[in-house]
């Protein structure tokens, strides 16, 4: 199964991190709600920038536009936060899990699944209004690439899908007991019923 957000497919960029014999399985971008913060600073600039401009109009012209050279510069930032975003994805495999982040400075996060021991995740108000959840990992060494992945959505698929991956059920015997003591029947002869044939020569019948 390969969950991939809404009008994205897995790009090219993943594949280069992933080994020969390695299939992808979940990739995801972080949910949009990890822009909220930039386009509140980006709307909140616009906002006191409008204010300062009628203020400061009639008493210095050319002040107003060192305000909105600034907003200029928040609005920059916001674009890059928005190119960032594009290209961070969390990406499950059968064998590992991986988070790529950075635009410019490439960094790729790595866990193996065997080593991971404990997953949980949590979901706050606004990530349960949003549709977005947080995950917990503990892994088996002291050492590890990420603990927290944040802003991931579909959270309950997600947690089930990889639980599911890191705890594989093992095939179970029958819970029948009749069923394991019942003795296995030998064909008959033939491939037809009735008795077996009488035991002696069948050409002398008084041996």
């Amino acid at each position: 199964m390969r969950l991939v957000t809404p009008g994205d497919s897995a790009p090219a960029s993943i594949h280069r991190y992933l080994l020969p014999h390695e299939q992808q399985v979940i990739t995801v971008r972080r949910h949009p709600a990890v822009l909220m913060t930039p386009i509140a600073f980006v709307l909140g600039g616009l906002v006191v920038a409008g204010v300062l401009s009628n203020v400061v109009v009639d008493r210095n012209g050319s002040l107003v536009n060192y305000i909105w050279w600034a907003w200029l510069i928040l609005l920059a930032w916001f674009v890059w936060k928005v190119a960032t975003w594009s290209v961070d994805y969390f990406v499950i495999t059968n064998q590992r899990m991986l988070l790529t982040t950075g635009l410019l400075t490439r960094k790729v996060a790595m866990m193996p699944l065997a080593k991971v021991t404990d997953m949980s995740f949590q979901r706050s108000i606004s990530g349960r209004m949003l549709g977005y959840g947080e995950f917990v990992l503990e892994s088996a060494g002291q050492d590890q690439a990420f603990r927290v992945v944040s802003f991931l959505p579909y959270p309950e698929q997600l947690y089930l899908e990889v639980c599911s991956m890191i705890f594989p059920t093992k095939d179970k015997e029958p819970d029948d007991p009749i069923e394991k003591r019942r003795p296995k029947r030998d064909p008959k002869p033939n491939g037809q019923g009735g008795d077996p044939p009488p035991e002696g020569n069948p050409d002398n019948p008084d041996a």
